[in-house]
This record gives structure tokens, sequence and C-alpha cells, in this order.
């Protein structure tokens, strides 16, 4: 019996550890929502606002590390508050391309991930909506592309995703305007997997 039980245990050990060395590559969809925030240093409050994103990701990875490049259209919004009560509310329209590391515990078709890396954000538009007394304080010339960085995790089920993510951000977004201002955002997505 003790046989027979040590060596189901070492076949679903080599079992479970082909499965993290075997190379792979995955290719998927995901859609999701975001709420993002404006980091300021004292110069204005900001509300954590609701915006989505879709798109593509593909996962190449062996020995349990992988690599997650992904490509997303994301809408950020947010609203800026100065000390007197004057609102600005801004909506981003970005390209974001995350370049992900990792590593998944699992097997069997169900696996847990961890994962962190740089994204890169280019602005495809920038919408700013504030009355003629805020347009003075608030009017800001915020920049094309901005940089910050994902931590998450994830798990897979079949061939289905969940992902929940910190998206810190690293570049300061403008020139003028919003002194200091870095956007932050928790994101949470589905996915899909087609290869």
């Amino acid at each position: 019996m003790k046989r027979s039980s040590l060596v189901t245990l070492l076949i679903f050990c080599a079992f479970f550890a082909f499965g993290q060395v075997t190379p792979s590559f995955q290719l998927g969809i995901k859609g999701g929502f975001n709420l993002s925030k404006f980091s300021t240093e004292n110069t204005f409050a900001s509300d954590n606002k609701a915006g989505y994103y879709a798109g593509l990701w593909t996962r190449v990875g062996a020995a349990g590390i992988h690599l997650q490049p992904e490509l997303y259209l994301s809408g950020k919004n947010t609203t800026l508050k100065n000390s007197s009560g004057l609102e600005n509310k801004v909506n981003f329209t970005s390209l974001d391309v995350p370049v992900l590391i990792g590593t998944k515990i699992g097997a069997a078709g169900i696996g847990l991930r961890l994962n962190t890396g740089p994204v890169a954000s280019f602005i495809l538009s920038e919408e700013q909506s504030f009355n003629d007394a805020a347009s003075s304080v608030f009017n800001g010339n915020f920049k094309d592309q901005a940089f910050a960085w994902q931590f998450g995790t994830g798990l897979d089920v079949g061939k289905l995703t969940v992902d929940l993510r910190y998206e810190m951000g690293l570049s300061k977004l403008n020139s003028a305007g919003y002194p200091d201002t870095k956007l932050n955002m928790f994101t949470f997505g589905l996915g899909i997997k087609l290869l």
C-alpha cells in the first residue's frame, strides 16, 4: 500500500513538473474595467473613476516562467478637484503595451499566476471638461506617452483567464497645469485563450 501511494505521488509530481517545463505559446483576447486616479503632490485631490480596456495578450514560457506581452485599447477617466472645489474631468483613450514576466503554479488546466513588468501608454485622445472659472487653474498640457509598472495576479481555468492588477504611474503626465501628476490604476479583466 505504501509503495503504490509513493508511485502515485511520484507520477503526479512528474506530471506537474512536465507541465511547467514544456515550452508553450498562448494567444487570447481580454476585456475588463479599470479604476484610475491621479497621484499628485498635495496640489489637487483626485477621485477614482471607472474606465475600460480591451485587446490581445500572448504568453510564451517554459520552466514555470513566462513572458506576457499585451496590447490594449484603454479608456481612463478621473476627476481632479482643487482646494476651492473646482473640478476638471479628464478622459484619456490610450494604447497600452504591458510586457510582463511571471510564474504559474498549477496543473491540469488550472493555475495561479503572478505577474509584474513595465507598461508603455500612448495617448490617442484626451478630453478635459471644466467651466470657465476653472480653466486657468486646470488646463493641463498632457504628454503623448507615459510609463508605468504593473503588479498582479491571475487565475487560469481551462480557456478562461481572470486578472487583477495594480498599475503604478512612473511618468509625470503633463508639463503644465498639474505639477508632478502620475496616473495610478486598478484593473480587472476576463479573457479567453484562443490558442
